[in-house]
């Protein structure tokens, strides 16, 4: 396996983050969810005006994976007001972890969580957290192995259709 590279994103990388996001959104939900609730969620949350406005966003970083120069996955993390609850100032939010399908079982997400929790020292933030749906069995594996613990729920909407999600911590300090 080729060693994977870590690149802080750009606007130039708006449609690679794009089309990260509505492969990786799709492989993970559409076989659980309406396609109209999974094509509005695409729609509206992958839109070239909303990602533009996320990654010009002050509070908010993106960081793209790249195996052999392919983009395979990408973290963003929110701070402060970028956050998508208001929890704690002095906290950290991985809003998402994508990662193409094919490479699943790559240590990919693994890496991407790493960089977050690298961020978050040298930040000094009390805590990284973050959203899982209750259904992400995966995920939910995934985070509490790496010492997430549930803390807080609340309702993600996905068109007519509200699920819940755990959210999740892991201290830092």
């Amino acid at each position: 396996m080729n060693p994977i590279e870590i690149r802080k994103a750009t606007l130039s990388d708006l449609e690679t983050i794009q089309n990260i996001s509505i492969q990786t959104f799709k492989e993970t939900f559409a076989a659980v969810n309406t396609p109209e609730n999974i094509a509005n969620y695409v729609k509206e949350s992958f839109n070239s005006e909303q990602l533009t406005t996320e990654l010009n966003n002050v509070n908010s970083q993106f960081y793209v994976a790249y195996s052999n120069a392919e983009a395979v996955g990408y973290l963003k993390i929110n701070f402060s007001y970028a956050q998508t609850e208001t929890i704690n100032g002095n906290a950290l939010e991985v809003h998402r972890i994508y990662v193409l399908q094919t490479f699943h079982g790559k240590n990919i997400g693994q890496l991407l969580l790493d960089e977050a929790k690298k961020i978050a020292q040298r930040t000094g933030v009390d805590y990284i957290w973050l959203g899982v749906w209750e259904e992400n069995h995966r995920a939910l594996r995934f985070y509490t192995k790496n010492g997430f613990v549930v803390f807080d729920k609340h309702v993600f909407t996905l068109g007519n259709d509200e699920q819940t999600d755990l959210l999740m911590q892991l201290l830092i300090k």
